[in-house]
């Protein structure tokens, strides 16, 4: 009897429907209680979890690749490289004659030499100067901090050297001392009716690389000037010098070579300050593109600055001029002026009279009394 029950539940199980079979699966899987647990325990061991664990893989395979990728946005290193140079172009000549070539990428007056340099296949250190707009020796015309962004530059080089020896018969020599801003000093004005005017192998634009056999390469042009002032009177001094190129046209009369003014040219609507985009070049630093024209005031007051820097130390520096002024735009009072200028300039070594001129020479101009 048993025996044929179990028969029965058996043969009368196989003859349900398939409907039926399918509700019959779908209530042992999802409730797992079937009446032989023998049977029932194969699927719950083999299917079911099967399907879990790889879901749980795939889960922490996922999770995985995000974690091992969140430290890539924290590099950046773009960020931490240093600007580029910018790309403005300009247009030069070798001044004594050659085709004409571009630089760009330059950042100072260092830079742009060796960009010339490498222009024209040369030495940056056979460029004395450079001048705007001309290729006569011209010191008006001659490039210091800034440049036009339409200038032409015209880079004159190392030519000839020469030694000359002068006796010091007054505390004055009458030279006027500037640096090219890559330590060479030269040159820029011979006064008239000085003891250098009588020399005729000393000329504008001779480039100063020996004093009495002490080389001036890299040193600054007010400490060269400063050299030449002490310098005890009754010694005979000897230069070495060496004078630039010149090209044919720039062959004439020794007035001619001491640099003519730029406003008897006619190409003086050109120079630098005539109120368009300049690019103020700076020793550190990025260069700076200046649109706006200097007021009538200062630039009097940097004009008069220059003429007393040329009778205190002998030196023509328009840059530093321009600069002092500046400088004196912060400041209300002639105490703390010295006081800037003391901590700011103290190579130069000014004393406070001279401190003071400068600040007469600033209130003079803003108030008008300075023609």
């Amino acid at each position: 009897m048993p025996l044929f029950k179990k028969g029965g539940a058996n043969f009368s199980d196989s003859r349900k429907s398939e409907g039926d079979k399918k509700g019959s699966n779908y209530r042992s899987s999802s409730f797992g209680a079937p009446s032989n647990g023998q049977v029932s325990a194969t699927p719950q061991a083999s299917v079911p979890p099967r399907p879990q664990h790889r879901g749980s893989n795939a889960a922490s395979s996922r999770t995985s690749h995000p974690s091992a990728k969140q430290p890539e946005p924290r590099l950046q290193p773009q960020e931490e490289e240093p600007p580029a140079s910018p790309k403005f172009v300009f247009y030069c000549q070798l001044a004594h004659g050659s085709p004409t070539g571009k630089v760009e990428g330059f950042t100072n007056v260092k830079e742009l030499y060796h960009k010339i340099a490498e222009v024209f296949n040369l030495q940056a250190t056979e460029i004395l100067f450079c001048t705007l707009n001309t290729y006569r020796v011209d010191m008006e015309r001659l490039l210091g901090g800034q440049i036009g962004l339409d200038d032409f530059i015209f880079a004159h080089i190392k030519g000839q050297q020469k030694t000359v020896s002068v006796s010091k018969t007054s505390p004055a020599l009458g030279l006027t001392i500037t640096d090219n801003g890559a330590g060479y000093a030269f040159i820029k004005r011979i006064k008239e009716g000085s003891i250098i005017d009588g020399v005729a192998q000393i000329c504008v634009g001779d480039h100063i690389r020996e004093i009495n056999g002490r080389p001036v390469v890299g040193i600054r042009h007010y400490d060269v000037a400063r050299m030449l002032r002490d310098l005890p009177v009754g010694e005979e001094i000897t230069f070495e010098l060496a004078e630039p190129v010149r090209g044919f046209e720039g062959i004439g009369p020794r007035t001619t070579s001491r640099g003519p003014t730029s406003a008897d040219s006619p190409e003086a609507s050109k120079a630098v300050g005539s109120g368009k985009a300049t690019l103020r070049l700076r020793s550190k630093g990025p260069p700076v593109v200046e649109t706006q024209e200097a007021s009538a005031w200062e630039v009097k007051a940097a004009q008069k600055i220059d003429d007393l820097l040329e009778s205190f130390l002998g030196i023509r520096d328009p840059d530093l001029a321009e600069t002092l002024v500046t400088k004196s735009k912060a400041l209300n009072n002639p105490s703390d002026f010295a006081m800037a200028v003391d901590e700011e300039f103290a190579d130069f070594q000014f004393p406070d009279d001279f401190i003071f001129d400068i600040w007469g020479a600033i209130s003079d101009s803003k108030s008008g009394r300075l023609q």
